[in-house]
């Protein structure tokens, strides 16, 4: 219960005291690290001759955009960048325990807005395909007496989202808990190597997976 209660980190005094989340500061380190990465992995980049680092880098890359590409299609490619981003940012909040911090993702606010923006992204992308007046006739399709169901569908696939991604890492951060008290010597290491980065990388593979299958769905 006590990991289910968002921490205060600290307070910003003004307003009345603003509270920020630990989450949120992990968040922010997070982001730091991915801006930096970034900024570094793409220095000296060369058309001609490229590197190893280089050659290494555009393997990763091309490999996860050609994977939503064959998801999305044509029409749907200028949405890779965002899921890209978010695939990053989820893998490195699942695994970011290792280094002893608390998940972002173990925060239900966290996964809750994860799952915000993608839906947004997910009904702008059937908006900015058919139109508003074809997206909304849409929703009586195949026959109008889904228009309750697909009207739900907008709330349901959301929630799904944030709390399939919420209660697998806090599944995991509780089973992890579990072998800590049992066996606290050795045992825990490879159990946590499977929870923080294997199960952490599925999650937010999952994640993004779902994401631009409903994307297609949308769009289609």
């Amino acid at each position: 219960m006590e990991e289910l209660n968002c921490e205060t980190a600290f307070t910003i005094p003004i307003f009345g005291g603003i509270p920020v989340a630990e989450s949120v500061v992990v968040t922010w380190f997070i982001m730091a690290v991915l801006v930096i990465g970034s900024i570094l992995l793409v220095r000296g980049l060369r058309v001609e001759n490229p590197g190893k680092r280089q050659l290494a880098l555009e393997t990763v890359i091309g490999t996860i955009y050609d994977f939503f590409y064959d998801l999305l299609g044509e029409e749907g490619k200028c949405y890779i960048p965002y899921l890209m981003t978010v695939a990053f940012y989820i893998a490195l909040s699942n695994m970011i325990g290792l280094l002893g911090m608390k998940s972002p993702t173990k925060d239900v606010g966290v996964t809750g807005a994860l799952a915000l923006m993608s839906i947004i992204l997910i009904e702008f992308s059937g908006i900015r395909k058919k139109g508003p007046k074809k997206f909304l006739k849409s929703f009586a399709e195949p026959v109008p007496v889904m228009l309750p169901m697909n009207i739900l569908e907008i709330f349901i696939r959301p929630l799904s989202l944030c709390m399939r991604l919420f209660g697998n890492i806090l599944g995991a951060f509780v089973i992890m808990e579990l072998i800590k008290i049992v066996a606290p010597l050795l045992v825990p290491i490879p159990f946590s190597f499977y929870f923080d980065i294997f199960d952490g990388l599925i999650q937010a593979y999952v994640f993004v997976f779902l994401t631009s299958l409903f994307i297609k769905d949308t769009m289609e």
